[in-house]
């Protein structure tokens, strides 16, 4: 990789208390996420706790913080044609009446406290939390 030495095999992202009632925290996950993947590192973000109502239709696209010029579902979408893989909490999913059936087809899949746990176990992986 042509940007640092020592590359990190990965970065994951937990969306914790950035969520939809905070428009303003939202942008910087998914630009750091771009950002990271445009290094060609593997980027997961994992949604929980209120962030994984940003993976509902509609959620994100009425989102917008102030000095953005981007809605939120633009930023995330720009994150993924980057290759980054959203992942949502099963736990947070059931908490807020929600399933994978109806998220955005952007949502990658499952990820929760295991998987991100692992990653932050991991001494070749990276974490941020949001």
């Amino acid at each position: 990789m042509a940007f640092v030495d020592h590359a990190a095999d990965g970065i994951a992202i937990l969306l914790w208390s950035a969520g939809p009632e905070r428009p303003d925290l939202l942008h910087t996950p998914f630009f750091f996420a771009a950002a990271a993947a445009a290094m060609e590192m593997p980027v997961e973000i994992y949604f929980t706790a209120g962030s994984v109502r940003l993976l509902q239709p509609g959620v994100a696209e009425g989102l917008q913080a102030a000095h953005h010029q981007k809605d939120v579902a633009t930023a995330m979408r720009e994150a993924v044609s980057h290759g980054v893989r959203l992942l949502a909490c099963t736990d947070a999913l059931r908490a807020h009446g929600m399933d994978m059936q109806g998220l955005i087809p952007e949502c990658s899949g499952h990820g929760g406290a295991v998987q991100y746990m692992a990653r932050a176990a991991d001494l070749r992986w990276r974490t941020l939390v949001f």
